[in-house]
C-alpha cells in the first residue's frame, strides 16, 4: 500500500481519511464513564456542568418536540448527527481525557525522519551527521523499546487508537495527524508528527532516557570531516597487547583515570610509525566503548564547528595531529585560525558546560579527549598548563 498520500498532511478529505484510518486498523476511542472524575467535575465546575447539562435537554426537546412532524420522524431526529454531536461533546466533557504526554518531563529528544542532506555555506555536512546521529539513536530507541502499550491519534474531532496487538513498526503506521504512544514500564512518551512528502519527526521524552539512550548508542563511532563523514561502529586494527610493555602499562593508567574523572584529556606524541593514531583506536575499542562511549574523531575541518551533543552521557574525542592544529599562537600560521582556541575550550569545558541547561538530558557529561602528536615544541603552552592535559606519555618504539 502506498502511504505518501496519507503522510503528506493533506487533511483536505476529512471523510476519506477517517475512513482511511479505520480501514488500516484504528479503532475510535470509547471513553468511559469515571465516577470519581465525573465528581471532581461536579464538584469544580458545577456552574459549567449545569449549563452544558441544560443545553443538551434544550437540544433533545427541541428535537422531539417539532409540531409539523410525526412522532416517529421526531423521535428519529433524536439520533441525528447535529444532536449526536452535541451529546458526544457533552459526554467528553463529563469523562476523562485519553491519557496524553506530560511535557514537563525533563528529557526530551526529536528527531526529523529521513534526515535531509543540504550542502551550502550555511549547512556543512559536519551538521548532516549530527542530524543523522541524533535520527540513528531515536530510531534505535525506539527499537530497544518495541511495541507501546498505547497508541493513539485525534483527528476530525475523535480520538482513536491502535491495537496495540497488530502493530509492526512505526512505518507502516498511518499518521495523518499527530500521533502519541506511551510505554508504561519506562514511563516514556512517543510523538509523531507528519510533514509533507512522507517526512515524520518523532519526540521522545521521559523522566529519565538517560539508560535508552546509552543502551541505543552502544559502540557508535562518528568521524566528522569536512570532505569526509560517517556514522558507524568503533574500528580498531590492533589489539592493545599487542602493543610494546610500557605503553600497556600506561593504557592500565589511562583506563584507572577515566574511571574516576568526570574528564580526562589525554596527549601522547612520538615520530611517525609509533602507533600514536592506532593506539587511540584501540583504546577507543577495548576501554571506552565498553564504558558506554560514543566515539568522534574530529579533523583540521571538524574542530572548529564541533559542539558535543548535550544528549549524549559519555563522549570520547579523538583529535590526531594536535601539533597542526593547536599551534603556539604567537606563530603568524596560528594568528589566522581558530583552532587552538577551540581546543583549548574543549580541554577545558568552557565551550559546553559554561553555562549547564537545568532541563536538559545531560547535567553531567563524562568527557574523554585523545590527542596525538609528532612533537609538542609546536603546541601552544596553554594546552600543556596544570588542569588541561592530564596525562602524557611519548611513544619511541616503532610500530606501524
Amino acid at each position: 500500500m502506498d502511504y505518501s498520500y496519507y503522510n503528506s498532511g493533506d487533511n483536505s478529505n476529512p471523510n476519506n481519511n477517517r475512513n482511511n484510518l479505520l480501514a488500516n486498523g484504528w479503532r475510535p476511542v470509547q471513553r468511559d464513564f469515571d465516577i470519581g472524575y465525573f465528581w471532581h467535575v461536579l464538584q469544580n465546575d458545577a456552574r459549567e456542568l449545569s449549563q452544558k447539562s441544560m443545553n443538551l435537554a434544550s437540544y433533545y426537546a427541541d428535537a422531539l418536540g417539532r409540531t409539523n412532524y410525526s412522532w416517529w420522524a421526531n423521535l428519529i431526529n433524536v439520533t441525528s448527527d447535529y444532536t449526536r454531536g452535541e451529546f458526544e461533546k457533552f459526554w467528553a466533557y463529563i469523562t476523562p481525557d485519553p491519557m496524553s504526554p506530560d511535557y514537563r518531563y525533563k528529557d526530551v529528544l526529536s528527531t526529523e525522519t529521513p534526515i535531509v542532506q543540504f550542502v551550502s555555506r550555511n549547512n556543512i555536512p559536519i551538521d548532516y551527521v549530527l542530524n543523522r546521529l541524533q535520527e540513528i539513536t531515536v530510531l534505535r530507541t525506539l527499537e530497544i523499546l518495541g511495541r507501546p502499550d498505547i497508541i493513539t491519534q485525534y483527528y476530525s474531532e475523535r480520538d482513536f487508537y491502535f491495537p496495540a496487538e497488530k502493530f509492526k513498526s512505526w512505518e507502516r503506521l498511518d499518521v495523518i495527524n499527530t500521533v502519541y504512544a506511551y510505554w508504561s514500564k519506562e514511563d516514556i512518551w512517543l510523538q509523531i508528527d507528519p510533514y509533507e512528502r512522507g517526512r515524520r519527526s518523532y519526540t521522545l521524552m521521559a523522566k529519565n532516557m538517560a539508560p535508552l539512550i546509552n543502551k541505543a548508542t552502544y559502540d557508535l563511532a562518528v568521524m566528522l570531516s569536512g570532505y569526509q563523514t560517517r556514522v558507524g561502529k568503533v574500528h580498531s586494527q590492533f589489539e592493545i597487547r599487542s602493543f610494546p610493555k610500557d605503553i600497556q602499562s600506561f593504557t592500565d593508567e589511562v583506563q584507572q583515570t577515566i574511571l574516576n574523572q568526570h574528564q580526562l584529556a589525554v596527549l601522547v606524541h612520538g615520530e611517525p610509525g609509533t602507533g600514536k593514531t592506532v593506539w587511540t583506536q584501540a583504546v577507543a575499542k577495548e576501554v571506552l566503548m565498553p564504558l558506554g562511549y560514543v566515539i568522534f574523531i574530529l579533523d583540521h575541518d571538524a574542530i572548529a564547528n564541533f559542539v558535543p551533543p548535550t544528549y549524549l552521557e559519555r563522549i570520547c574525542i579523538i583529535i590526531n595531529e594536535a601539533d597542526n592544529l593547536a599551534q603556539n599562537r604567537a606563530s603568524e600560521v596560528a594568528q589566522y585560525n581558530n583552532k587552538t582556541e577551540h581546543i583549548l575550550s574543549l580541554l577545558d569545558g568552557t565551550l559546553y558546560q559554561s553555562v549547564i541547561d537545568d532541563k536538559g538530558i545531560q547535567s553531567q557529561q563524562r568527557l574523554v579527549i585523545l590527542l596525538t602528536c609528532n612533537t609538542t615544541e609546536r603546541l601552544d603552552p596553554a594546552m600543556l598548563r596544570k588542569g588541561r592535559v592530564d596525562l602524557m606519555y611519548e611513544f619511541v618504539q616503532k610500530f606501524v
